[in-house]
């Protein structure tokens, strides 16, 4: 597969998966934090704002990898 066939699929897969994980992380924020102080709030939203990549480090590196020589 291509560099440009993989960073494709890869940038597909990645809006996709932050675009759930933001409704996701708004859901369970809205959920359990609903009477928490604003620190606790805060400090939620900034461990979840970070946390999505984590999860994506592997397909990341999987679109940088340089295309493979045909012989």
């Amino acid at each position: 597969m291509t560099s440009r066939a993989r960073k494709l699929i890869g940038l597909i897969v990645l809006v996709a998966f932050i675009f759930v994980y933001a409704l996701i992380a708004m859901a369970v924020g809205s959920r359990l934090l609903e009477d928490a102080a604003g620190w606790q709030r805060f400090s939620f939203y900034i461990i979840a704002g970070i946390a999505w990549v984590i999860p994506l480090l592997p397909l990341v590196r999987w679109m940088q990898k340089p295309d493979t020589p045909i012989n």
